[in-house]
């Protein structure tokens, strides 16, 4: 099943050691060599301002990236020296998730469907200085009504150096408003990416029964359409191979 809504972009609000792959124009996904002296300066001082800032410096920079902003998404600065402002998510699943509020199964209880929402998709999240990777990635997963354990997911910065992609995963404890405000608003500088977790293998323990179910059903129902598929092809096949022989027998 496929998610057919129309949320193709949205709101919401939350108040209140990495992973490193990159691409070029001309390459794949590649994971990122790990030799010593391989990463750029540019890398480098990216990392290097993950750190806090005092309340003046943080109001400058908030100055700044409001004069930059193209799309009146603007960051405030509080009393407190908590900022708020907006952040962008992509949303690049390639698992089906399971939506809350689906078929009532047995005893009128609600249970979840598997749908896949179509990659691409971005979501505009108002949040705080003080909102974390995690929490992220629960408001993102309660927008679309998505059932499944958060720990499931993860979230990535994509970031551009010379010709070069870069894709980082975040640690749950960041803290992605202070990345934006950082690196300014422009998102071909810096965007992110929620994605399944990249583990090598699928932990299919942290499924629940009903979910496993549904993707048993995904999978019955992507078997038989290619078994059709495979059926008409070699239909063709044989329909072609009777005309030739009809044509070579010629008219009895």
């Amino acid at each position: 099943m496929t998610w057919n809504s129309t949320m193709s972009s949205g709101y919401s609000s939350l108040e209140e050691d990495s992973e490193e792959y990159f691409f070029t124009a001309r390459t794949s996904f590649f994971k990122k060599p790990s030799g010593k002296g391989t990463e750029s300066k540019d890398v480098e001082k990216e990392r290097e301002l993950r750190t806090e800032f005092s309340r003046e410096e943080i109001r400058q920079k908030i100055e700044l990236y409001n004069s930059m902003t193209k799309d009146h998404l603007k960051m405030t600065l509080g009393h407190t020296g908590v900022y708020t402002g907006f952040i962008k998510v992509q949303m690049d699943l390639r698992r089906p998730v399971t939506v809350r509020g689906g078929q009532r199964g047995a005893g009128g209880a609600m249970v979840g469907e598997a749908f896949y929402l179509p990659r691409g998709v971005t979501n505009t999240l108002h949040i705080s200085s003080n909102n974390t990777v995690r929490q992220v990635i629960v408001a993102l997963l309660n927008k679309f009504t998505v059932a499944d354990n958060p720990a499931k997911y993860a979230l990535y910065k994509r970031y551009h150096t010379e010709e070069q992609v870069y894709v980082c995963k975040l640690a749950d404890g960041e803290q992605p408003l202070f990345l934006r405000l950082v690196a300014g608003p422009d998102t071909e500088t810096l965007s992110f990416v929620l994605r399944e977790q990249q583990t090598g293998e699928v932990m299919w323990d942290a499924f629940s029964i009903p979910e496993l179910r549904n993707f048993l059903r995904i999978l019955d129902k992507e078997e038989e359409e290619q078994k059709e598929a495979v059926i008409r092809r070699y239909d063709v096949y044989r329909q072609r191979l009777q005309e030739a022989l009809m044509a070579l027998r010629g008219p009895s």
